[in-house]
């Protein structure tokens, strides 16, 4: 077989998977015009037409699904037979693709970056971030992050420490407004709310006080989906938002921001970085793994305990 012959192959496999020229392209990492080159280029070879193009979706024709019945095994094969190779390197080299929400990105992974690059030179790391909850086999990832552990058919490791829930407020609103003594002061207040892309739903405010939670709708006088525009709300004196610790440290540290309510702030559950069990595990995925696994301190929280939507605190 040609060497251009089986570049498209894979090519048209990862456009198939991925049901969309745009996502195919970003997790191959190139343009969409090479791709449908690519495939154009393989139907000619062919003499037959492999995938259905419309403007709201792409769908194998009879002969892309037969084609596809046998080029997906053999595709998975080789992959297994290059992990297995990478798996056996003295220095792990590739790509590690992983998906996350803000808040690990920057406080659980980054700071783990630098000892990473330099134990494996040879290893890129690509992180995205993600806004609730992902399906990382279909996005193309090789591991994802979130604040509990997934199904059994994914491996959890933990990579982080549960971390306090904080309610703040800048000195110039309190001044203005006052400050609340219980959640239920906050329906006089101004609350900044984070709205939950994925979902579209708004955060909710979980409180916790002598082993009794209270989930609380927070009144919005300002929503946003980007979490630095309601951090940056909260330090201009808009009104009152809910943190992780980490997010806003630095604040608390300055006195830029007041830590609020704090007899009623639950721990978040610790971070989880997943992926999946059946799947080979490459060099450069096991190293990256190890690097950020966390030593096992304390027993970890129960996720259920603060909601489905805890990816709020991205």
């Amino acid at each position: 077989m040609r060497r251009e012959t089986w570049t498209d192959l894979a090519t048209f496999a990862a456009i198939a998977d991925a049901g969309s020229f745009t996502r195919a392209a970003e997790q191959l990492g190139v343009s969409t015009s090479a791709l449908s080159h690519a495939l154009r280029a393989l139907e000619t070879r062919l003499g037959v037409k492999l995938l259905e193009r419309t403007t709201r979706r792409i769908a194998p024709t009879r002969a892309g699904e037969q084609l596809l019945e046998q080029l997906r095994p053999a595709i998975a094969s080789l992959d297994a037979a290059l992990d297995r190779i990478e798996a056996g390197r003295a220095t792990p080299a590739g790509r590690v693709r992983v998906a996350a929400n803000r808040t690990a990105a920057i406080h659980v992974i980054q700071p783990r970056l630098a000892a990473f690059a330099a134990a494996c030179p040879d290893v890129q790391v690509e992180l995205s971030i993600v806004d609730g909850p992902v399906d990382i086999v279909a996005g193309g990832f090789d591991a994802g992050v979130r604040y509990d552990v997934v199904d059994a058919a994914m491996v959890s490791v933990r990579i982080g420490e549960p971390q306090r829930m904080v309610v703040v407020a800048s000195p110039d609103y309190l001044a203005r407004a006052g400050e609340p003594a219980s959640p239920q002061d906050l329906l006089a207040h101004r609350c900044l709310v984070y709205r939950i892309a994925a979902s579209g739903a708004l955060q909710r405010w979980r409180f916790e006080r002598d082993g009794q939670p209270l989930t609380f709708d927070p009144p919005p006088a300002l929503v946003s989906n980007d979490a630095e525009l309601i951090l940056a709300a909260a330090r201009g004196g808009l009104g009152i938002a809910v943190f992780s610790e980490p997010q806003v440290a630095a604040d608390l540290a300055t006195g830029s921001l007041v830590d609020l309510l704090d007899d009623w702030c639950p721990l978040i559950p610790a971070h989880y970085l997943y992926y999946p069990a059946r799947r080979p595990v490459g060099s450069a995925l096991h190293a990256f793994v190890e690097t950020l696994r966390a030593p096992p301190a304390f027993a970890d929280l129960d996720p259920g305990s603060f909601g489905n939507d805890a990816e709020f605190l991205t």
